[in-house]
């Protein structure tokens, strides 16, 4: 199955010049922990999540009314196109240690699949569940 058939196309996003504060609003308001940040033209920039905001910010003082986006973001992300199937992209998720991808068509944002989309779409169990156990793994290999 492609990841056209499974993204969750309705995106909610922001821009490197919005506020910490209003990225979390918008996690808030979608109850999401996870918005893609794109410029003019839904350009993917990056993403930012509510761990950035509290780990790169929050625990460092900042203010998040001030803060821009771009100052705690992550550039650079992993995404996946919309014709790559369901098996590929929990490869990527799996391979980079993420739950969520950006999907990208010639560099804009049109969408973003999560490893739940892949199990609860019923696209791959057996795909979702190898990128699950691969992140997991990785995750707590250093806890005792």
């Amino acid at each position: 199955m492609k990841i056209r058939e499974l993204m969750t196309s309705d995106v909610e996003s922001c821009s490197p010049e919005d506020s910490l504060q209003q990225a979390a609003q918008v996690m808030a308001d979608i109850d999401v922990g996870i918005v893609p940040i794109v410029r003019d033209g839904g350009y993917l920039q990056g993403c930012i999540t509510d761990r950035d905001i509290v780990i790169r910010a929050v625990a460092k003082g900042m203010d998040i009314n001030s803060t821009h986006v771009e100052e705690c973001m992550t550039s650079g992300v992993i995404s996946c196109s919309p014709e790559q199937t369901a098996q590929e992209a929990a490869q990527l998720m799996a391979d980079h240690q993420v739950r969520r991808l950006p999907v990208v068509e010639e560099g804009r944002l049109i969408g973003i699949v999560a490893i739940g989309d892949l199990a609860v779409q019923g696209a791959s169990d057996e795909a979702a569940g190898f990128a699950l156990s691969e992140i997991s793994e990785s995750t707590h290999s250093g806890i005792h």
